[in-house]
């Protein structure tokens, strides 16, 4: 089946039935005006965003999806628990569309690329429709030999069920509205700015095959995700900012974790790796900084011949960063390990 036949296309289509929960999470934050806003809610507000996006920055993503450091199997199941709290399914769904993102990211099969279906979709479309609803156990295989990943990616709403739950008992109604309908919905689109906004606005400091960008206000409300052309240029890096002024929240955080055992083996990029652009000629650092929508407005076929070019090599990068990893990961046949760091 082709990704332009009929029935491709009808997958693609927001299923309105199945996006009830989603659009219901924003409706809630409308309570506000009821509640008012007590300086107590309020802070549960933002550090359940700090928490849970911490579990998708420094977990789904950088763990799970690039492993770019190393943790035990206890350890492993408590980022992955965080991460599940933020309610964007689990880490086995996360990881894998992450995964096929980058092996073909800005090409017509990237699942929400803006460059191809625009922002709407690239930022939330793609999650509405029955397209990627299943998780793609191919590109996690990986993650998915653990029982306790696989039990929690196919119980993923539980963790964040409860926690409203508790949000609720802890401080009844409005500690509910802004500790999880709140937070929940600035997390999703803090999020989800990564998939629309980090290929439209920012800067270009290295070449890559696709559109990313760099940008300091994205780094900022995602924890360090806002530095994504480093990313998209060297991906399995535990650090997506790596100059001093890119701040990252996430790797500052990782690093601590290092310090008492939690979390070992960082992988950061070199000097080579992070000054090869100081070898770009000033008329290749004005093309990659060209603004987006000229680009954006050129002819698709010609986007896709001159990415087609490079998306070989792209796909080589992404093999061999996994198999430069293939050690990172902790035993399933030491259950005793669920007790270690």
């Amino acid at each position: 089946m082709t990704a332009s036949s009929p029935a491709s296309v009808q997958d693609e289509k927001i299923n309105w039935v199945a996006s009830l929960p989603f659009i219901g999470v924003h409706l809630m934050c409308l309570f506000v005006f009821v509640t008012g806003a007590r300086p107590v809610d309020v802070a549960v507000c933002v550090g359940l965003y700090v928490l849970r996006m911490w579990g998708i920055t420094a977990g789904f993503h950088r763990y799970f999806s690039h492993r770019a450091y190393q943790a035990g199997r206890g350890f492993q199941f408590f980022i992955a628990l965080v991460g599940t709290l933020a309610m964007q399914k689990g880490p086995l769904w996360w990881a894998a569309h992450h995964r096929h993102h980058h092996r073909y990211s800005d090409q017509e099969q990237d699942i929400h690329s803006p460059l191809q279906k625009g922002f709407w979709w690239s930022h939330t479309g793609w999650i509405l429709c029955d397209k990627y609803g299943e998780t793609r156990y191919e590109h996690i295989k990986d993650f998915a030999r653990f029982p306790e990943l696989v039990w929690l990616n196919k119980l993923h709403v539980l963790p964040g069920v409860l926690l409203a739950a508790a949000l609720y008992l802890l401080g009844g109604f409005s500690m509910l509205v802004w500790g999880f309908f709140v937070s929940t919905t600035l997390l999703y689109h803090g999020t989800f700015t990564i998939n629309s906004l980090s290929h439209v606005f920012g800067s270009r400091r290295y070449k890559t095959t696709d559109t990313s960008r760099n940008n300091w206000l994205l780094a900022l409300i995602t924890l360090g995700e806002g530095w994504h052309n480093n990313h998209h240029y060297y991906q399995n890096t535990a650090n997506q900012g790596w100059f001093w002024w890119e701040v990252d929240l996430s790797y500052y955080s990782l690093k601590v974790l290092s310090w008492v055992g939690l979390v070992s083996k960082l992988r950061t990029p070199s000097e080579q790796v992070k000054n090869v652009y100081l070898k770009y000629t000033p008329e290749e650092r004005a093309a990659l900084n060209a603004p987006f929508f000229s680009s954006w407005s050129a002819p698709l076929a010609a986007r896709r011949k001159a990415a087609g070019q490079t998306v070989k090599a792209a796909e080589e990068k992404v093999r061999e960063a996994l198999a430069a990893a293939a050690d990172s990961l902790p035993s399933p046949q030491e259950p005793q390990g669920l007790l270690k760091p």
